[in-house]
């Protein structure tokens, strides 16, 4: 049986960001206007995080556009949303996160069978030269592959 995927958000810079350690999958709990408006694709990872609140995660930042043809119900495009994960995880990531430098960062936003995902890094900040020399490997790279790519027309 095949998973149906379908990206509602993805959180690019990110991996320019931080280095990845461990990815996480959590469910997230949701409005209806909320999921409609993901549904949309109108969400936006860019600055969001997620933290341990009194032993539950949280998703902190995330923003949901309002729903166009909501009412007066509308849901609140900065709200905290609840993540769903096992007691187990999240006792592993409270470990993890009180470690100097680790933080919690949603990398894409998704449905598998109708139902609203996150998938969690755990991550550490990245120093400026460090993404100076990621950009230099990338580009290093690319040059690579387009002179061998030359190559083989030859």
């Amino acid at each position: 049986m095949e998973k149906s995927i379908k990206i509602a958000a993805e959180n690019r810079k990110a991996r320019h960001d931080y280095h990845i350690h461990e990815t996480y999958e959590a469910g997230l709990v949701l409005t209806g206007t909320e999921v409609k408006s993901l549904r949309a694709g109108k969400a936006n990872l860019k600055d969001s995080y997620a933290r341990i609140d009194n032993g539950e995660l949280m998703l902190h930042n995330m923003h949901i556009s309002p729903y166009d043809q909501g009412n007066r119900f509308n849901h609140e495009p900065l709200r905290t949303r609840k993540l769903l994960m096992h007691r187990i995880e999240i006792n592993k990531l409270i470990g993890k996160t009180q470690e100097k430098g680790y933080t919690l960062v949603p990398l894409k936003l998704y449905f598998t069978r109708g139902r609203a995902k996150v998938e969690l890094a755990l991550a550490t900040g990245k120093k400026t030269y460090d993404k100076r020399q990621d950009l230099a490997e990338r580009d290093a790279k690319r040059e690579i592959d387009r002179a061998f790519r030359d190559r083989q027309k030859m």
